[in-house]
């Protein structure tokens, strides 16, 4: 029946080509049909029959099909949006919400899972398994299976509102990003400006009807050269500005959205018996609860405070000097301007000096080089189309894979590579995943992984390859080890397979591959200069490595402060959903940021992270620090063993990227490091020690 219904082909290589707007609404009808067909048999149990496969592995398996179209929609929705498929996802919208909400607040459902969670074949489960019924149930009552039919329908009624203006926002942060443009028509104005970055705007000017030209935008590989190196004071006052109207421009303003996605995440907390949202999120993650999450963030807040405020009033004397001017507050548009000529001044050091050295294709197959090495595997590309053919891709750039297991031959997986942005993308970068496999057995075979990673990196211009820059290299690096966690997962519970850990965990193998773009054994196998192949210069390398700490006490406070913006909105919900939203910034982060000639408006409108999923980062951004905390940690490992160490990267692939959520996140680290994880390896790698 899939073959004819696209968005949930069973194919592997995915029919890209037949995924269109006008197939969503029936395919998502058929898709729910067949889900509500299989819970139909699982509530009609009769309770002397239950068993493993017919409860809960049954449940893993009910909504198969609307899993595959609502994921490859909402994927679609990120990559290539466009009015018709917008307007079939939001029809489609509620139905979808309605039925995933309604799961676990299900009675038939829940009484026999319950049944066959406290029957003694329950307790006879091998580990894994036994794990899932305990995940499973705890997820159950989390979401309200054991709450009043009027809390539960309130509930219900909560998640469906909160999935149209969680959707809503994540559209007004496209639309106003896209909204704006800037045309410069005399290249004195772009004085200071990379090559790249003109011969990137001149070529995207021409691309839009404007030859001879330079044309800017508010995709990061387009503003970010304006505000870190143009000389025109007024040209990075005018794309500051109009950053700031992103999210909160007439007619995609966010605001009230906010509000009301705060108010209904508090309820639903409160419903659920939990003071507030962070509580209800964290219960099941490494931090358990909000107040742990923010103590986390204010102690490391407190180590780097001075150093933050030190940098801060240093760059603010260093501007003074080159401008012969008086110790001032200076304006938003000028600090990563002044930043970047003091790092310039003070280490001889331009990052655009690297970009070189870093060619996309060969950063690619580096990566895939040492990680090969690491884990065992190799990694092959496979031709492509975008017309019909076996392995069909949503665009011409995007690339496909395959990973296959060395000692085994197994194919343990594919991914897909989009790295370029689009007006028709979502900004950011991100990893996910479309299907999950199995390890195989006496009786099967492996079913391999199907993943993918994206992201908005510069353009390759004229007949240059794509040059990155050393930040664009990082985040490659850390959207594939996503994937590998992903890829190498090997647990018999697809639920607990790969990335399906706790939050506050899912960044540590995501983190730890960042550490390669640092090391100049793992950068040779890779930094090579697209004309000559020639590595970096041991010179460059050691500016590189001498600047690597500069600013980096405000580089921290930066990841501190949105955590803890986002965890203060969501545990003090009544109090800053009262006020301005302006002015709950800046009362939350009065001790985190620097102070400046001008305000802001607050990053949240525009916090995607945040509030363009019902959870997604929600509460849960501090996550990225306490990873990193992790990783600086478990790297040491690998420091003191060999960063190419085969042995250790087996023990890493077994103890971490395999097991998935078959075992606590605590428990797993101490496996690899054979102990509880220590913040003196993270202050030292940032010079804040």
């Amino acid at each position: 029946m899939s073959e004819s219904h696209p968005f949930f082909s069973a194919a592997y290589h995915i029919p890209w080509n037949e995924l269109t707007a006008d197939k969503v609404e029936g395919d998502i009808a058929v898709a729910l049909e067949n889900a509500e067909a299989n819970l139909a048999t699982l509530r009609a149990l009769d309770e002397t029959s239950l068993s493993y496969e017919n409860t809960f592995a049954a449940l893993e398996d009910a909504s198969m099909d609307l899993d595959r179209a609502w994921g490859r929609l909402n994927h679609l929705d990120s990559v290539s949006n466009n009015d018709e498929q917008r307007a079939a996802l939001n029809a489609v919208l509620p139905k979808v919400t309605a039925f995933y909400s309604a799961i676990a607040l299900d009675p038939a459902i829940w009484s026999k899972l319950k049944a066959f969670s406290e029957s003694p074949a329950a307790a006879e489960l091998d580990a894994t398994r036994k794990r899932y019924v305990e995940e499973t149930c705890a997820s159950f009552i989390q979401s309200g299976a054991d709450l009043p039919e009027e809390k539960k329908t309130r509930v219900a009624e909560i998640q469906s509102r909160l999935s149209e203006i969680t959707q809503k926002f994540s559209e007004n942060v496209l639309d106003s990003t896209n909204a704006w443009e800037l045309i410069v028509e005399d290249e004195a104005e772009l004085a200071g400006l990379p090559e790249s970055a003109k011969a990137a705007a001149a070529e995207d000017a021409k691309g839009k009807g404007h030859e001879g030209k330079w044309r800017f935008t508010l995709q990061q590989p387009s503003m970010s050269p304006v505000m870190q190196f143009a000389e025109n004071d007024a040209l990075r006052k005018k794309v500051w500005e109009a950053s700031c109207t992103v999210g909160l421009a007439d007619g995609f303003d966010n605001t009230d959205l906010i509000k009301e996605i705060l108010k209904l995440r508090q309820e639903k907390a409160e419903l659920l018996g939990f003071k507030n949202f962070a509580d209800l999120t964290l219960a099941r993650r490494m931090a358990k609860n909000g107040d742990t999450a923010l103590k986390f963030t204010g102690d490391l807040h407190d180590q780097i405070v001075d150093k933050f405020q030190s940098e801060t009033k240093a760059l603010q004397q260093w501007k003074a000097e080159q401008t012969d001017s008086e110790i001032s507050l200076m304006e938003p548009w000028e600090v990563g301007y002044w930043a970047e000529k003091r790092r310039k001044a003070e280490y001889a050091f331009d990052d655009e000096e690297l970009r070189p050295y870093f060619p996309l294709h060969k950063v690619m197959a580096g990566m895939f080089g040492i990680v090969s090495n690491l884990y065992d595997i190799r990694i092959e590309e496979r031709p492509t189309t975008t017309d019909d053919g076996d392995i069909q891709t949503w665009h011409p750039e995007v690339k496909f894979y395959d990973l296959f297991d060395n000692r085994t031959e197994e194919l343990l997986g594919s991914f897909y590579a989009d790295w370029h942005p689009r007006e028709s993308k979502r900004g950011g970068a991100w990893m996910n995943s479309f299907e999950t496999g199995l390890p195989g057995d006496d009786k099967n075979p492996r079913e391999p992984h199907l993943g993918l990673m994206v992201g908005n990196m510069t353009k390759p211009i004229g007949d240059k390859p794509a040059l990155m820059t050393h930040y664009e290299v990082e985040t490659i690096f850390h959207e594939f080890g996503h994937l590998l966690h992903h890829l190498l997962g090997n647990v018999t519970v697809k639920s607990l397979s790969g990335t399906n850990v706790a939050w506050d965990f899912v960044e540590l193998p995501s983190q730890i591959m960042e550490n390669y773009c640092w090391d100049r054994e793992s950068l040779d196998l890779f930094a090579r200069h697209f004309e000559t192949d020639e590595p970096i210069p041991q010179e460059l390398f050691d500016k590189m490595i001498a600047a690597r700490n500069y600013m980096s006490a405000s580089v921290t406070m930066r990841q501190l402060a949105l955590g803890k913006l986002d965890l203060e909105l969501h545990t003090q919900v009544e109090k800053y959903t009262a006020i301005d939203l302006d002015d709950a910034d800046r009362e939350i982060l009065a001790d985190y940021k620097a102070k400046l000639a001008t305000d802001s408006p607050s990053m949240a409108r525009r916090f995607n992270h945040l509030f363009s999923s019902p959870t997604g980062y929600a509460a849960g951004y501090y996550s990225y620090k306490w990873a990193e905390v992790l990783d600086a940690d478990a790297f040491t490992r690998f420091q003191k063993e060999g960063i190419m160490n085969q042995e250790t990267g087996q023990a890493f692939r077994e103890a971490i990227l395999s097991k998935g959520n078959s075992v606590p996140a605590d428990e797993l680290y101490r496996n690899f490091m054979g102990r509880d994880p220590d913040q003196v390896a993270f202050l030292e790698r940032n010079g804040l020690a």
